[in-house]
């Protein structure tokens, strides 16, 4: 600790005890014990504790005080656990009882502030601070604070209640890991003290018959399991197996959901995954006795490791198919259809969950498809994945959803009436059937789900989320039947889908609804992106009114949809599908090119999303090397900085600089092929090929550009644009203007500062608006030369590692900490408090 810091430090620990001065700023609280933290780690806490007797004292001061803040008694608990980790300030700690005063049964549970809850939150984490070494945990046995440590795991606070579990975790893994040098064998039962009481505890509460003392003893055990992989686990495991497995026995099942969760967390733990092991035996009992919403994530658990039982595994996966088996019967269903789905159990408990009501039979279908949905990439599956089947069922769900299935049933009769219109469950099946796009599968059944997703894409009764989801899962069926297709244009079936899609795309992009239509904006940005240079594609999107009805949605009143109808807009435009060019000018044509138009909603659209819409269609166009732009290059990249230098959002400024570097690299790259058979151009001619790239760069302004962004406000704009430059100053490494010569230029490198380059743009803003400038004259920059020597000027690296710094880092020290906790109270004669 700093001379300085010890100085601060006993008026700062004087305001932390006065009743009468108030810390508003709890922020303050959790940087000072950040940085004791930092502090005890890199010196002797205890040489630090005996330097500055005021923090011995602040932990007494707060003892006495009778209506102590709640929020300096919880600093106080947590400081004192800092300095108590480390053995030697424990025992400093421990010869005046501060310790036994704060952390025992004796201390703050007495007061009344231990009823907040900042208090409780304090002392357990001032307890786990402590419990690094044996004396800490020792102390915590005698004092009684493991039993406060067990009241605390039924605390009304959610987060104290599982930090307290997860402290007994943490001191029962410290207590196992010091008590001897070797692991425990399989046969050693010896524990010590503390963890027998931490274990006995557990089975207490396993056995006590109430749900939350078994969910607080199953979450102690899933916490444990899950972090401390020692050979001891094992043992305690064979201590605690026949109480969780009476645990199963019971009816009504108890605590099912923390149930699973332990039983996961020992499958992924490597003491327990090996095929001997019990817990296999437990786990096939836990599916047949779990009810059917309950066994789904343990059985998507077991299906996702990779070492387990097989026909663990298969029970498993038969499981989570029993709800689409049941829709499936329900409804009449052509021959030879289903397969591996037959040979589920027509279970009757299924059946009663999906009849009970809306929510249950909603809530049931829903995560079984998220399940199926999980498992359908993974490789180490290895069960026979019904692909048919279960596309099978999943539009027949959909059928349900929309009153078009044909029940077979009374059951099938019931589960229409339940699943008719609801959204929840279509959402869901409809996520399911884009992801089983991946699969092979038979031409019947695609026939099918076009069918299926022409009805919900045409449906009036289709919300906006529904039919976002019928797009997506469009699109992927639409990619899936691309890469089976053996020509380079589509195939009948595409082609047939498209035509009956675009009626649909018409009247969807004229829904009063503007989520319906931005979801058809990308829908539409989607296809052309994909099929843009498809005949076949472009023969549909031509003959309809898509492309017209985009373009009206440029002047949409909803400001996302009209950000999505500028994307649209320029993917239309960079595969040719518009009707009005960006370059046509047509004097009397009254309409405006699209070029003009996107630059008018870059200049004038009160709204962020739709200009910054334009400048990366913009940016892309570029890139692409789009015809229309390619024609006059310096027109459009001037029109295009002229705009974006005057936009007040950050990210608009920054995408333009992304623009500036494309056309910036272009320009160079004519003349910087690093190809080895490039004809060998002598350094006379290169120089002059760069001195007419940099005059092209001038004219457009791209310079006066990127050096206004370097003084940016806004960090990023100021750090995309030093970037650029360095980027530039590199390519030019070798030109003659940039190095210099001479004394003055020497002496001028890098020297000057933004403020320096804020005064020359002003002067460069003043000639150009006819001003007089001074001393300017001499520096220009349209002139190359003089650009060059701006940028020679200039300390880019040393500005970069400026900008990366974080915005505090000038005041960001204790010694600046200090300070504002004493100034916001006014003991500093100098008021000024920073922002740190």
């Amino acid at each position: 600790m700093d001379i300085e810091c010890s100085r601060l430090l006993p008026s700062v620990c004087a305001v932390l005890v006065d009743p009468k001065q108030f810390v508003a700023d709890d922020t303050c609280l959790e940087k000072l014990l950040d940085w004791f933290k930092t502090v005890t780690e890199a010196e002797s806490s205890l040489l630090v504790l005996q330097e500055n007797p005021c923090l011995t004292e602040l932990l007494f001061h707060v003892l006495k005080l009778q209506d102590v803040n709640s929020s300096i008694l919880s600093f106080t608990l947590r400081l004192a656990g800092i300095f108590a980790a480390h053995e030697n300030s424990f025992q400093y700690l421990q010869q005046g009882e501060v310790l036994l005063s704060l952390f025992s049964e004796a201390g703050p549970l007495s007061r009344p502030a231990w009823e907040d809850p900042s208090v409780r939150s304090g002392w357990i984490q001032g307890v786990g601070s402590m419990v690094q070494h044996e004396r800490a945990v020792q102390f915590l046995c005698d004092c009684g604070a493991i039993d406060v440590i067990f009241s605390l795991q039924g605390d009304p606070s959610l987060f104290i209640a599982s930090a307290a579990s997860q402290l007994l975790v943490h001191i029962l893994g410290f207590t196992m890991r010091s008590s001897r040098a070797s692991p425990l064998n399989i046969q050693d039962c010896d524990w010590p003290v503390c963890a027998q009481m931490i274990v006995e505890h557990i089975e207490e509460s396993l056995r006590s018959g109430t749900v939350p003392q078994i969910t607080q003893a199953l979450n102690v055990l899933t916490t444990l399991f899950g972090r401390c992989h020692d050979l001891w686990t094992e043992v305690l495991w064979m201590q605690m197996n026949p109480l969780v497995g009476s645990l199963l026995e019971k009816e009504p099942l108890l605590a099912a959901h923390s149930l699973v969760d332990l039983l996961l967390s020992m499958a992924r733990s490597p003491v327990f995954s090996h095929l001997e092991c019990d817990l296999w035996t437990l786990s096939t009992q836990a599916l047949n006795r779990l009810s059917p919403t309950q066994a789904g994530p343990l059985a998507l658990g077991i299906l996702n490791l990779k070492d387990c039982p097989q026909t663990l595994r298969t029970q498993a996966f038969s499981i989570l198919l029993q709800p689409l088996a049941c829709v499936l019967r329900a409804a009449s269903q052509p021959p030879g259809s289903p397969g591996l789905l037959d040979e589920s159990v027509n279970d009757s408990v299924i059946t009663d969950i999906l009849l009970s009501s809306k929510s249950a039979c909603a809530g049931l279908l829903c995560q079984t498809l998220a399940h199926l949905e999980e498992l359908q990439p993974l490789n180490h599956l290895l069960v026979d994945w019904p692909h048919a089947p279960l596309l099978s069922a999943v539009m027949t769900v959909l059928q349900f959803c929309s009153g078009l299935a044909t029940p077979a049933s009374s059951v099938g009769d019931r589960l229409c009436g339940i699943l008719i219109g609801c959204f929840r469950v279509q959402r869901s099946a409809l996520d399911f059937l884009g992801t089983l796009s991946q699969g092979t599968s038979p031409n019947e059944l695609v026939r099918r789900v076009v069918e299926i997703l022409l009805v919900y894409l045409r449906s009036p009764d289709s919300s906006p989320t529904v039919l976002k989801k019928a797009f997506q899962a469009t699109l992927k069926w639409l990619l899936s039947l691309s890469k089976t297709s053996t020509s380079s244009d589509l195939c009948p079936q595409t082609q047939h889908f498209l035509r009956d899609l675009f009626p649909i795309l018409q009247k969807r992009l004229c829904s009063p609804c503007w989520e319906v239509r931005d979801s058809a904006l990308e829908f539409l940005t989607h296809l052309t992106k994909h099929w843009g240079g498809r005949a076949g594609f472009r023969q549909a999107l031509l003959s309809s009114e898509v492309p017209e009805l985009a373009e009206d949605l440029l002047r949409d009143p909803e400001s996302y949809v009209r950000a999505s109808a500028v994307t649209a807009m320029g993917q239309l435009s960079s595969r040719g599908l518009c009707s009005n060019p960006i370059g046509t000018e047509n004097k009397n044509d009254e309409k405006k090119s699209l070029f003009l138009e996107l630059l008018e909603i870059l200049s004038t659209d009160s709204e962020g999303f739709p200009r910054r819409a334009v400048i990366q269609v913009f940016t892309e166009w570029l890139r692409e090397g789009h015809t229309d732009v390619s024609k006059d290059k310096e027109q459009f990249v001037t029109k295009v900085l002229q705009v974006v230098s005057c936009d007040l959002d950050w990210e608009v400024r920054v995408q333009g600089l992304e623009l500036a570097l494309v056309f910036l690299v272009q320009t160079l790259g004519q003349h910087g092929t690093e190809c080895p058979y490039a004809v060998e151009i002598s350094s006379v001619t290169q120089s002059t090929l760069l001195t007419e790239s940099l005059q092209m760069l001038c004219r457009v302004k791209l310079f006066e550009f990127i050096f206004s962004a370097l003084c940016d406000c806004d960090r990023p704009v100021a750090r995309k644009s030093c970037d650029i430059l360095l980027y530039l100053k590199a390519k030019l490494a070798h030109h003659s203007s940039l190095q210099g010569s001479g004394e003055a230029c020497t002496a001028s490198l890098g020297t000057h500062s933004t403020a320096w380059l804020e005064t020359t743009l002003r002067k460069w803003k003043a000639r150009d608006q006819g001003q007089p400038s001074g001393d300017a004259d001499r520096v220009d920059c349209q002139e190359p030369d003089d650009v060059l020597e701006v940028l020679r000027s200039v300390d880019l690296e040393e500005l970069q590692g400026t900008l990366a710094k974080s915005s505090d880092h000038i005041e960001k020290s204790p010694q600046s900490l200090l300070q504002d906790m004493l100034a916001t109270v006014g003991i500093l004669e100098e008021n000024e408090a920073d922002c740190y």
